[in-house]
C-alpha cells in the first residue's frame, strides 16, 4: 500500500484526485491540503511514500515545497501550465500531469509510481540487481550487470549497455541516477561519467579503460576514485 498526499489550493481540482485515487486499491490517501505551507508543516513530520501536488499556488510554490523536503517522497507535480514541466523533472519528478488530468493519464502515472516504489524496496531490502527507468513513455528495467557505463547529456542521462548498441536515454540528472544505483558498484568519475567498477579494465593518464575498451577521462575533481581503485584491485 502506497500511502500519499495531495496539494492543490483548488478545491474541485483536489476532489479529483481523491475520486481518481480512491479508484486504485494500492493508494491510501492519508491527508489533502488546500495550503501549500500546512502541507509543507506535514510532510516535515509525517513519511509518506507519494506526493500529488500542484505547481502554481499562492505564497508557496509547489517547486519551492518539493525542493525544500529533506525527505522526499515520489512526486508527481499537476499544473494547468506546461511551462513548468522542465523544472519539474530537475526535481526528480516522477512524473508531471497537465490539467485538466483524465483518468487515463492518471493511471500511467500511478503505473509509474507503483514501479518506483516497488524498485526501492527492493533496495531497502539489499544490494538491488536491476534499475528501473523511465525511456520514451515506458518503464524500462536494465539489469545492473548489462550497464557499460552513464553518460550526462544536458537534461537528460545516456545508459550504455553491453547488450545493444542503442543507449536507454531518460530524462534524470547524475545525481539522481547515483542515488538509484548501489554505491560499492558504481563510481562518478566525471561531471559526465558514471563507470560500474567492476568493468573498469585499467586506469592510465587520467583515463579509465572499460572492459569494452571504451575510454572514459576522470575529471580532477574524482581523482580518488583512481587511489581507490588501485588500492581495491592492488594484490
Amino acid at each position: 500500500m502506497i500511502k500519499c498526499i495531495a496539494i492543490d489550493d483548488e478545491p474541485l481540482a483536489l476532489e479529483l484526485l481523491e475520486r481518481y485515487i480512491s479508484g486504485f486499491s494500492s493508494l491510501q490517501l492519508v491527508k489533502t491540503f488546500d495550503d501549500a505551507i500546512e502541507g509543507a508543516a506535514y510532510l516535515k513530520v509525517n513519511k509518506v511514500d507519494l506526493l500529488f501536488i500542484d505547481i502554481n499556488m499562492p505564497d508557496l510554490t509547489g517547486l519551492d515545497l518539493v525542493a525544500g523536503l529533506k525527505q522526499k517522497p515520489l512526486i508527481i507535480f499537476t499544473t494547468a501550465h506546461k511551462k513548468f514541466a522542465h523544472e519539474g523533472f530537475e526535481l526528480d519528478a516522477l512524473d508531471y500531469l497537465l490539467k485538466p488530468i483524465t483518468v487515463e493519464r492518471f493511471q500511467r502515472a500511478v503505473n509509474k509510481a507503483l514501479e518506483q516504489f516497488k524498485f526501492q524496496k527492493v533496495v531497502e531490502s539489499g544490494t538491488p540487481t536491476a534499475l528501473i527507468v523511465r525511456s520514451e513513455y515506458k518503464i524500462v528495467r536494465i539489469e545492473l550487470a548489462d550497464i557499460e557505463y552513464i553518460e550526462a547529456m544536458e537534461d537528460y542521462i545516456k545508459i550504455h549497455l553491453l547488450s545493444s548498441t542503442h543507449p536507454v536515454l531518460t530524462l534524470m540528472s547524475i545525481k539522481g541516477i547515483l542515488e538509484k544505483l548501489p554505491p560499492n558498484l558504481f563510481s562518478r568519475i566525471h561531471r559526465s561519467y558514471v563507470v560500474p567498477n567492476a568493468g573498469v579494465k585499467s586506469i592510465q593518464n587520467k583515463k579509465v579503460r572499460l572492459s569494452t575498451d571504451k575510454e572514459l577521462t576522470v575529471s580532477d575533481s574524482y581523482l580518488d576514485f583512481i587511489s581507490q581503485w588501485k588500492d581495491h584491485n592492488s594484490l
